[in-house]
């Protein structure tokens, strides 16, 4: 019989890259906590219709990359391809506008995009994202980009632009994107098939993101957004760049980045490693003022970003994991393993990480074991009722220690090493 392997576009962690990632992840969310926020959890499927509406059919998600199904009851469904839109339906479901002020949420959760699979790049994958409602000034988007920084710095990762542009709004966008449309229209025998048929007709702004090097060639002379914008616009940006340069955080102008979902308004940044080998954009966002409103909400300010987990630790140094195990126990005797058992499950309880050895092998056996599992102390147990041997594994010293006295014992060494 042939074996079942993972569907294509997705991975598995074994146990130690999933503590590579918990500690990433530990890392992460001590960030966020520093910066004020707190953590929303939402649903992995949702109404495909709330997709629709926030990314826009023109986007390149909805169109082309996203897991769409019809349930039993017959309600389209789609697995998430992006966590801004549950938030924002959570938002709103729950009232929080209503409560009025400022409100700062984070999500880590998976996303799924039928893409085509490659290094950095998963039809599962992994984000982290926060999200600001409720707070229209430019220091608001500063923040975000700073949180999103920091992260990067805790994490060790080096080597990346901090590229930002604005988008405009629903005042000044159309004018620029009617500019745009003219100007690829006289140059469709230049630019790719994407951008001269599906993008020019749906979505006219992702002409601007398209990868394909000949047609970045054809439209080097575009237009730009940031020559259209209205004079709300351009002042926003102004105090955007302005609150930047207070905190000392350089950024490079980028006008041909407009992002790849329809909700976005304003600022709108990426985080781009500098060096060409590495993969894609480690994290983006922007302000999206309209899109509480377009999902039945009352007119509310966001701003935030995504980062995909799966590309920054690509990216970052390995990330140093403590040693789970405490401790090993070993059976001296095959006599001896009832009372191992017991002592083990004393140790657990009392919250200290043990392993046990394996029923039925040699003490041998069990030795080696311990050596490989990580764990800092040894526990010999011995038929009977008397002391048990107690071992450090990086120093070999050995004593003798009283059976109820081991977990006190190996819980304040470990503290002491720690």
């Amino acid at each position: 019989m042939s074996r079942i392997e993972a569907v294509r576009g997705t991975q598995d962690l074994l146990p130690e890259d999933a503590a590579r990632w918990q500690e990433a992840e530990l890392r992460i969310r001590g960030v966020l906590a520093r910066y004020g926020f707190g953590e929303i959890r939402t649903p992995v499927f949702e109404h495909a219709e709330l997709f629709r509406r926030s990314l826009g059919l023109g986007s390149d998600v909805v169109a082309k990359e996203m897991y769409e199904f019809a349930d039993k009851g017959g309600r389209q469904l789609a697995l998430r391809p992006e966590g801004t839109a549950s938030v924002v339906r959570a938002f709103i479901e729950h009232a929080l506008p209503q409560k009025g002020g400022r409100h700062k949420l984070f999500y880590s959760c998976p996303v799924f995009r039928y893409d085509r699979p490659q290094k950095g790049r998963f039809r599962q994958h992994h984000q982290f994202g926060v999200e600001v409602f409720g707070n229209p000034a430019p220091s608001q988007d500063v923040e975000v980009m700073d949180a999103g920084d920091a992260i990067l710095r805790e994490l060790g990762v080096t080597g990346y632009e901090r590229r930002i542009n604005s988008n405009g709004d629903p005042a000044c966008r159309p004018a620029f994107e009617a500019a745009l449309r003219a100007f690829v229209e006289g140059r469709k025998d230049r630019v790719c098939e994407g951008c001269a048929g599906y993008r020019l007709e749906h979505n006219v702004l992702r002409v601007l993101d398209c990868k394909v090097e000949s047609c970045r060639a054809a439209t080097a002379d575009a237009p730009r957004l940031v020559d259209h914008l209205c004079d709300a616009c351009r002042a926003h940006h102004e105090a955007v760049l302005a609150h930047l340069r207070t905190l000392g955080m350089e950024v490079v102008p980028d006008p041909r980045l407009v992002r790849g979902l329809d909700y976005y308004t304003r600022t709108c940044f990426e985080f781009v490693p500098q060096d060409a080998g590495q993969q894609g954009t480690l994290l983006g966002g922007g302000r999206y003022d309209g899109l509480v409103e377009l999902l039945g909400g009352p007119s509310t300010p966001g701003v935030g970003f995504g980062m995909g987990v799966e590309r920054v630790l690509a990216a970052a140094p390995p990330v140093a994991v403590a040693p789970s195990l405490i401790a090993f126990v070993l059976a001296t005797t095959d006599d001896a393993y009832p009372r191992a058992f017991r002592l083990a499950q004393a140790l657990r309880r009392a919250g200290v990480a043990c392993e046990l050895g394996q029923e039925g092998k040699s003490l041998n056996s069990q030795l080696r074991a311990s050596g490989s599992s990580g764990a800092g102390w040894a526990v010999f147990v011995g038929a009977g009722t008397g002391p048990v041997g107690l071992k450090d594994l990086a120093t070999h010293v050995q004593e003798d220690v009283a059976e109820e006295a081991v977990a006190g014992r190996l819980a304040s060494a470990a503290s002491a090493r720690s």
